[in-house]
């Protein structure tokens, strides 16, 4: 009897491993992203003049359009944290960067204040607002279970980098060929952004059969279903009995009055009250971008191996102590202690939000996202008091001096917040993490 012979297939070969995970690709987007955003909201700082010139709008006037800007970015975060949950990453991003091309195009045909305060102040503010700091802690939160730190700097690091390929470009246009040049040059440049998140990002790991990078398991997806306004309230309002939240938020709101706030939007003007040409002033605050990389990067380093709260009690000090050295440091060329001023302070700019969004994801778990979109507006709304007053005391007064004083003072406060808030999250704060 013949034996019959069984051949067996060959066992297929393991599948090899992506040399580079996709994760890093989805940062790089984020990072694109966030780069063009921070551009386009530096406009109206480097118009300010130029607009008074033309139509005759006073440093408030102008300041008000910006703090709109600032308050509706804030207020956007949140909502759009949970709508980035509800309907995708990339519904939400390439929508705001329509908005905000809109937006910008349109500020050309602009005769009256209203119509700045409607396309810079509100189009431009909603667009931006969606990819905010809830987006860094989105993608972050989603794509990445170690290097969260390192990730989060960088991708806050995008801001600085924004005002560094912006700032010098749009500072040289608006002086050599106009604003409305400028003004056309963000809004294409937000619908070019645009083409990368279409074609790159993704929404989770899962939908390419991969764990965030660094994991072991697939974390459990949040809930989809229901209205994202009401689930960004609910969490505002289980937030909001926590004593970390309030905390952290007055902290952040600081952070926001002394960064976009202040310095943001009146350094320029500053400098030029005192001689310097707008270009250099606009130079440097683009190379506050530069060494705001470094620190928030740096920042983030330090997040993954250090207390965060120890650290935004150093931010927060130092940053107070170079703010009250500011007036004096003003000259209409460029001198060793104003830069001095910019290395140091540009180094802090930022720093804080690497530790602020660990202190969220400790004390709030899942919903670290939205209540970090929640911090982030007091963060704005600090920003939009602050652009205004300076603007109102700046026409009053004559210079900007008792505004950086009172920011160093409102820094004190800071560190004071910080302080205060528990190094662990205690029973108030578990059931809103279990939430």
């Amino acid at each position: 009897m013949n034996e019959l012979t069984v051949q067996r297939a060959p066992a297929p070969a393991p599948a090899r491993r992506p040399r580079l995970h996709y994760a890093w690709v989805v940062a790089g987007v984020a990072l694109l992203v966030l780069v063009g955003a921070a551009g386009f909201r530096s406009v109206p700082s480097l118009m300010m003049d130029t607009l008074h010139l033309e139509f005759g709008w006073s440093h408030a006037t102008v300041s008000s359009a910006v703090s709109v800007n600032l308050t509706l970015y804030g207020l956007t975060a949140p909502f759009a944290a949970a709508l980035m949950d509800r309907f995708g990453v990339r519904l939400v991003v390439v929508s705001a960067l329509l908005t905000i091309a809109t937006g910008a195009g349109l500020t050309v045909l602009m005769t009256e204040p209203w119509q700045l305060v409607l396309c810079w102040g509100v189009l431009v503010g909603l667009g931006s607002g969606s990819m905010a700091g809830a987006f860094a802690t989105t993608v972050t939160g989603r794509w990445f279970h170690a290097r969260q730190g390192l990730v989060t700097g960088v991708l806050t690091a995008a801001g600085a980098a924004g005002n560094l390929v912006f700032m010098p470009l749009l500072a040289w246009l608006v002086e050599e060929h106009g604003w409305r040049t400028a003004v056309v040059v963000v809004s294409l440049a937000a619908s070019a952004v645009a083409v990368p998140v279409l074609l790159l990002m993704r929404e989770r790991p899962a939908d390419l059969g991969l764990l965030p990078y660094g994991a072991t398991e697939q974390p459990p997806a949040p809930a989809t279903d229901g209205s994202a306004v009401l689930r960004s309230l609910r969490v505002l309002r289980d937030a909001a009995r926590t004593r970390a939240f309030w905390l952290l938020a007055g902290s952040f709101a600081i952070c926001g009055a002394t960064t976009a706030g202040l310095v943001g939007t009146h350094f320029i003007p500053a400098a030029h009250d005192h001689g310097m040409p707008v270009a250099t002033a606009a130079s440097l605050l683009a190379l506050i971008g530069v060494f705001d990389m470094v620190g928030t990067v740096a920042s983030g380093w330090f997040t993954d191996r250090f207390d965060s709260r120890a650290l935004l009690i150093a931010y927060y000090g130092l940053r107070g102590l170079s703010l009250l050295l500011l007036p004096q440091l003003f000259d209409g060329s460029l001198k060793p202690p104003i830069l001095a001023f910019v290395i140091f302070y540009g180094l802090d700019w930022v720093a804080t939000v690497p530790p602020t969004i660990a202190l969220c994801r400790r004390h709030f778990g899942a919903d670290a996202p939205v209540v970090f979109g929640w911090v982030l507006a007091c963060h704005q709304i600090g920003a939009a008091a602050v652009a205004s007053a300076a603007g109102l005391a700046r026409d009053r007064l004559g210079d900007y001096d008792a505004s950086w004083y009172a920011a160093g003072a409102l820094c004190a406060l800071a560190v004071l917040f910080c302080l205060a808030l528990r190094p662990r999250p205690t029973a108030d704060t578990a059931a809103v993490t279990a939430t």
